[in-house]
């Protein structure tokens, strides 16, 4: 007798209902999915302690007919798709005919729907199987109520957490899909509280804020670019908005919510150095495109994908980001904006409108009293000057040719005159719209970087030649991966010589490669080659040049005269990205004159 049987329907939906339903999120996010292919405009969702007890979601959309309602729980039926054409041109968020299915294996489910046009049906289903039929209203739409799920499957039931736990993955999934949807008005209930709601009137800024906050979404940047065979759209934050992890980077490729490591990596790049180290932006990112292009049946969640043209719509992304970002005054403001009381009865109940500060009549105070100021510092008490680190390498900005583009650069960076010196690490400065604080050391970062990125972008073919060469041990792995791509190395002047088993030599290597980071350089190299990515030269010289920024600028605790204050500004109004230091912390923070006043209690 043969060992190969036949899985019995029961048990394969179960099976299947693994894949598709791990937690009580998953069984919403199917059920939306399902909703929102049916057109619909409204979707409630009711929770009891956290969908474990029952889940509930209501919706108008288009209803299933009383002949189809069985045909749904069979396993692999489906409406969106019929052949292999359709199955690369998928435009529906479902398409597998899985869900209903799987869901309805693990759970006690209770089916109301109709299409209007006719008396509504209701369908219990249990454990997979149909335990009653009936007929029901003829309210337009469908209402499905999952209960006690995972009853059948208790193995798979302990391993769910806690209420809030549980909670926060729904509350995740239905934000994923308000931003996704911002046409489709949501709204959830837990334990019969409203806990969420959008409007549903398309605005994606205001689900924003309904998610974030009201400080996140009026510190969002709306971006819009588009190609041949891409339309991008949607909101990036402030640099100076930023998240500890990269759950804030929201991807929608045709409405569809979506993982993608090479458009993460697209955002990044498009930030450069606007992000401090360790910190992710907060980024919704609308990506419209021919559904030929997009396979989305890679993942029974459907929530990775694979594009064809993935180049260029990691080109658009980032060049869309890039721009949007350089075209903004990127100052922090160094306090909160709050309004006095006989003020805010004049605000716009517009969450999002931004309000305009009032003018003061009063002139600003001189604000140097008690910091010190340019005159009290000299030349001989400072010892060596800012200048005398820029000069060398950076012409005064007096002596360049000004042209257009220098003009657009310089006016992103205000103007600003230097007042004084805080705690010999920060300039002061002053102009018309109030004070600036400037990180001494990081501006010059920034200075400095900028220098030796444009000078190591077109790099000699000078090598340095050593007295005594460098030696390295690899794994056999590494040696094999250095074997195959001896070539890559030589590229980029790099020569590595066989010297017995697993071992190398390098007798010289690019002049460009900072000293005393050689070692750590040829080694990232061959790391790289290992994790399938190419060597980037862009990449090492982008890293050798924060390097050397780093090293060669003026630290804390370093006093200047004014001249220094005043050559340093000018020089970093000169910088094509002069807010940030390389490393992505702010250089420079602004207190406005209103909020000045504010703070000494001139506007009550």
């Amino acid at each position: 007798m043969g060992q190969i049987v036949q899985l019995p329907d029961e048990l394969s939906n179960k099976i299947a209902a693994g894949e598709v339903v791990e937690r009580p999120a998953s069984v919403i996010k199917e059920l939306l999915e399902n909703s929102i292919d049916a057109h619909s405009q409204w979707i409630k969702i009711e929770l009891e302690e956290a969908g474990l007890r029952s889940i509930k979601v209501i919706d108008d959309g288009d209803g299933i007919s009383p002949d189809d309602c069985e045909k749904a729980f069979f396993r692999h039926a489906t409406s969106k798709i019929i052949d292999e054409f359709d199955l690369f041109r998928v435009k529906t968020l479902g398409f597998r005919g899985e869900a209903l299915a799987s869901i309805s294996s693990v759970s006690q489910l209770t089916l109301r729907t109709s299409t209007g046009d006719q008396a509504g049906t209701e369908l219990v289903v249990h454990g997979g199987e149909i335990k009653g039929r009936d007929k029901h209203t003829k309210r337009k739409g469908t209402e499905i109520t999952v209960e006690h799920l995972f009853y059948n499957t208790p193995a798979r039931l302990k391993y769910l957490k806690t209420i809030h736990t549980e909670l926060g993955h729904i509350t995740e999934t239905i934000n994923k899909m308000a931003l996704s949807h911002p046409d489709v008005r949501f709204e959830c209930y837990h334990n019969g509280k409203r806990i969420f709601y959008t409007p549903g009137n398309g605005n994606l800024l205001q689900v924003i804020q309904q998610i974030y906050g009201k400080k996140i979404a009026q510190n969002m940047l709306k971006i819009e670019n588009n190609s041949l065979d891409y339309n991008i759209s949607g909101y990036i934050g402030k640099p100076e908005i930023t998240r500890s992890n990269r759950n804030f980077i929201s991807l929608i490729v045709n409405g569809r919510f979506i993982k993608n490591p090479a458009i993460n990596k697209a955002i990044f790049d498009g930030y450069h150095t606007f992000l401090p180290i360790g910190r992710y932006p907060i980024v919704v990112l609308q990506i419209d495109m021919d559904p030929y292009l997009v396979d989305v049946n890679v993942h029974p969640a459907k929530t990775e994908v694979r594009f064809s043209k993935e180049k260029e719509l990691f080109d658009i992304v980032k060049n869309t980001v890039y721009q949007t970002l350089h075209r903004q005054t990127l100052i922090p403001q160094g306090a909160k904006k709050e309004k006095p009381k006989s003020e805010q009865t004049k605000l716009s109940f517009d969450p999002l409108d931004h309000q305009k500060e009032p003018n003061s009549s009063e002139p600003l105070e001189d604000l140097s009293h008690g910091f010190q100021v340019n005159e009290s510092l000299s030349n001989t008490e400072i010892g060596s000057s800012v200048q005398d680190v820029i000069k060398p390498e950076v012409e005064h900005p007096n002596s360049r040719k000004e042209n257009e583009d220098e003009a657009k650069i310089r006016e992103r960076m205000p103007v600003m005159y230097p007042i004084g010196q805080l705690h010999g690490t920060y300039i002061l400065a002053q102009n018309e719209k109030g004070l600036y604080m400037i990180d001494q050391h990081a501006a010059q970062e920034r200075i400095k970087y900028e220098f030796f990125k444009k000078k190591l972008g077109q790099p000699s073919r000078e090598v340095q030649e050593l007295s005594v060469p460098l030696s390295f041990e690899f794994t056999s792995k590494e040696a094999i991966v250095i074997e195959e791509n001896i070539e890559s190395f030589e590229q980029v002047g790099l020569f590595l010589e066989p010297f017995g088993d697993y071992s190398y030599i390098v007798r010289s290597y690019p002049s460009w490669f900072p000293s005393g980071e050689e070692e750590q350089i040829i080694r990232d190299m061959v790391e790289d080659l290992i994790d399938g990515r190419s060597i980037s030269v862009e990449k090492l010289r982008e890293e050798a040049a924060i390097l050397m920024s780093c090293k060669r600028s003026i630290k804390a605790n370093h006093y200047l005269n004014h001249q220094d204050m005043d050559y340093l500004l000018n020089e970093l109004r000169t910088c094509h990205d002069p807010f940030t230091c390389p490393h992505g912390r702010p250089i420079v923070i602004h207190f406005s004159e209103y909020e000045l006043q504010r703070m000494f209690k001139r506007i009550m």
